[in-house]
């Protein structure tokens, strides 16, 4: 068998005849920028997270910036990060002048420890940016309630996490403001970068939405510095056809992790770790990330076998060279360190048939049991 990590092309040949008649649509109307398919799209995607509005941008990393800017937040303030997080989400913090505070994740959920975070929190503290690792949320009400507390934002960086629950909330729906990436491989991806900010707020919503585009609300009259940074009509046209098809989508990656989770080797658990669920979240396995000693090896018996996997992430935010400011806190940080070294993604996504489903485990299986 020759396993991909995820076959992004298989949702084009399953959507080919909605997605080509939907770009038709647009290469026929001659809008292509910041048209009507980008606004139906904002729409449908803002109903979906249940939030008042969604303003779709050029990329996930864009919407948290812009997010962080509609808040004022700059040089001489600070925001918490995960120490476990994708570089990003430190970058845009910096991008506005602030400074990442990291903090380390629960080491079950691989999300952001909220008994970490209050003790972060100094005068300099504007935002908490919580990561939903993986596909599902971070412990959100907690969370919340610490923001709520100290008087300050909470951004979700939910770039992971489309259509994922926490007590019965979309991501995205639950903080301050939200920001989603679009990119290919997400649960809902399009076919190039894409973003999107979502929020109930209205004056985070009027500023992004000038921001985007050069800080205008009419051509040529700029009433903010502005960037360029907008969804495009074709990537939003096919962003609301796969719209209708998330759920569906998600329930099959659901599916296929409780196969993982109920066939992988119990018997195991010192050397292989299997994810958790935490309370009240309905995950939507964007990934499915376990945790092993033997990491590396196991990574090479796969691939021996036919399997491709990820490493998501190999290096912490803290420790990359662009950080070099940082290497020096590393030994702070043993549980992001940890996970660095023993967590690898295994093949999961909506195409992924059941009969690979069960090689994977199988070979899995064979190795733990030659080599534990």
């Amino acid at each position: 068998m020759n396993i991909k990590f995820l076959d992004i092309a298989a949702t084009y040949t399953e959507l080919r005849k909605e997605i080509d008649r939907a770009l038709h649509d647009v290469l026929e109307s001659g809008s292509f920028i910041l048209g009507e398919h980008v606004s139906r799209f904002e729409k449908n995607f803002a109903r979906y997270c249940g939030a008042k509005y969604c303003i779709g941008v050029g990329n996930g990393m864009d919407a948290l910036e812009l997010i962080l800017r509609a808040y004022g937040i700059g040089p001489g303030d600070e925001v918490i990060v995960p120490a476990n997080t994708y570089v990003a989400t430190v970058l845009i913090v910096n991008l506005v002048g602030a400074t990442p505070i990291f903090v380390e994740p629960d080491p079950q959920t691989f999300n952001i420890d909220p008994n970490r975070i209050e003790k972060a929190i100094t005068k300099k503290t504007k935002a908490v940016i919580a990561v939903h690792l993986y596909g599902q949320t971070a412990d959100i009400k907690k969370i919340k309630s610490i923001c709520k507390k100290n008087k300050i934002k909470l951004i979700e960086d939910a770039a992971q996490a489309h259509g994922a629950l926490h007590y019965k909330k979309k991501a995205g729906s639950m903080g301050d403001s939200a920001g989603f990436s679009f990119y290919p491989g997400k649960n809902l991806g399009a076919f190039a970068d894409g973003g999107a900010v979502v929020t109930n707020d209205s004056k985070v919503a009027e500023y992004v939405q000038m921001a985007r585009n050069y800080g205008s609300k009419i051509k040529y009259f700029n009433l903010v510095k502005g960037f360029n940074t907008r969804l495009s009509e074709m990537q939003a046209a096919i962003l609301d056809v796969k719209l209708k098809h998330l759920d569906k989508w998600n329930k099959r990656r659901q599916k296929i992790a409780e196969y993982y989770l109920t066939h992988l080797n119990p018997d195991h658990v010192d050397s292989f770790i299997l994810p958790h669920v935490g309370e009240a979240n309905k995950h939507v396995w964007h990934l499915f990330v376990i945790q092993t000693k033997k990491r590396d090896e196991l990574q090479a018996y796969l691939l021996k076998n036919g399997i491709h996997t990820l490493i998501h992430y190999p290096v912490p935010p803290y420790a990359q060279k662009a950080y070099a400011e940082y290497n020096h806190l590393s030994p702070h940080f043993p549980i992001s360190n940890r996970m660095s070294n023993e967590v690898l993604s295994l093949p999961i996504g909506p195409h992924l048939s059941e009969k690979e489903v069960e090689y994977i485990c199988k070979v899995i299986n064979l190795f733990l049991t030659k080599k534990t």
